[in-house]
């Protein structure tokens, strides 16, 4: 289908190419066309005027004529164009079309005592072989161009194969899939090439750079962990004040911090796996906005309820997120709706920021300020672990305002 669609995209590679050998050839026969035909032209006009004045002479010697040209004296019988010419310059000839179809070249001669003389020689053949000529030029053009077209496309279609599949290894790489290459290599040869080699590059960089951050998250999170326990042990032992609980308070968000770090890296190792099993779409999510503690109205559509294939757990730990979202950076009503296999969770708080709905959730960015405060990670392990149990997660804006995270369970 895909390559059905490129083939009848007239903006292609492919029909540019088919176009500007078109126009080229078009060009080509046009200009050699118009040459030939100017050239025969004016050949033919030379001729036919070499051959009326031998006639003229000839007629004139045999003063009577030759028997093959008629001399003309009256001028009345000769075109009025030729009797000037030759009133003016004394001679002349003239190439005439009469009857719409028979041609004729014309030289005149002024004699002495200002008497007029002239003859006539048919041109009507070489008129003829003139057009035959044309016509020829023109469909053997024409043959030539539905040969060279097709032909052109022909040759097109390697280097337009070879762009498409760069720009599918650069779809591949934009959304994610770091190992995918072109294949080139570190052979030298075309633009193409060039351009191949350097998306390759790009990928290489792409994938050290994530590696990198990765490989970062994780050391934080573990090297944060021991002073943590450290801390959460120390908290605990210290007498009830306000400081107290103003202490526990922050020991508690940097434990749940250090915690989201820990499963990010998990989720970007690939280490995780989904333990899937058939569970009642509908109850799970109950079940799992209950636990969260928070205010939301649950609509379940489906009668009987559906059953998915998928992670309890994981499935779980996105809902929560899902709903801490909405509470922390949107505002109520939170309205959670399952159907079928879809689950749709919306506040009516100022909206996603335009930056999360182009790039996706980011680490350590909460958007816009009106969004609320945070570090930015519940959407990035909602993502992480929905990717996990095969699952999607879409973000968007209702247009009567309010955030939207619509997440889609594949089917059992």
């Amino acid at each position: 289908m895909g390559a059905r669609r490129s083939l009848l995209n007239w903006r292609s590679l492919r029909w540019s190419i088919a176009l500007l050998v078109a126009v080229a050839c078009c060009g080509i026969a046009l200009t050699v066309g118009l040459l030939v035909h100017h050239s025969t032209y004016e050949w033919s006009m030379n001729d036919g005027a070499a051959k009326a004045r031998v006639a003229l002479n000839t007629a004139l010697s045999a003063d009577s004529g030759s028997g093959l040209c008629v001399l003309v004296t009256a001028p009345e019988d000769m075109p009025a164009a030729l009797v000037r010419m030759v009133r003016d310059n004394g001679s002349g000839h003239l190439y005439e079309q009469y009857d719409g179809y028979w041609t004729r070249m014309w030289a005149g001669k002024r004699m002495p005592g200002g008497r007029l003389a002239a003859v006539w020689v048919d041109m009507t053949s070489d008129r003829n072989s003139r057009w035959a000529l044309d016509r020829h030029m023109w469909r053997y053009s024409l043959v030539a161009l539905a040969v060279i077209v097709p032909l052109s496309v022909l040759a097109a279609e390697l280097p337009n194969r070879r762009l498409r599949w760069v720009a599918r290894t650069a779809r591949c790489i934009a959304s994610g899939d770091l190992v995918a290459r072109t294949g080139t290599g570190g052979r030298k040869g075309d633009e193409i090439t060039e351009i191949s080699a350097a998306v390759d590059s790009m990928a290489d960089s792409l994938q050290d750079r994530l590696l990198s951050e990765q490989r970062f998250t994780a050391d934080v999170a573990h090297e944060l962990r021991t002073p943590l326990m450290g801390l959460v042990t120390s908290a605990e032992l210290l007498p009830e004040s306000e400081a107290t609980d103003l202490v526990r308070d922050r020991v508690r968000v940097l434990r749940a911090l250090v915690e989201d770090l820990l499963e990010i890296s998990r989720l970007d190792a690939g280490t995780v796996h989904a333990d899937l099993r058939p569970v009642a779409l509908p109850d799970l999510v109950r079940d799992s906005l209950a636990r969260t503690a928070l205010d939301a109205h649950l609509t379940a559509g489906a009668v009987p309820p559906a059953v998915v294939e998928t992670d309890p757990r994981r499935l779980d730990r996105i809902l929560a997120n899902l709903v801490v979202n909405s509470h922390r950076h949107g505002a109520g009503p939170v309205e959670i709706t399952v159907e079928d296999t879809t689950v749709a969770v919306r506040d009516h708080g100022p909206g996603f920021p335009d930056s999360l709905l182009a790039d996706g959730p980011q680490r350590f960015r909460t958007g816009a300020a009106e969004r609320g405060r945070g570090h930015g990670l519940g959407l990035i392990i909602a993502s992480g672990q929905a990717e996990v149990i095969g699952a999607t997660l879409l973000f968007s804006n209702a247009a009567d305002g309010g955030a939207v995270a619509t997440l889609q369970l594949p089917p059992s």
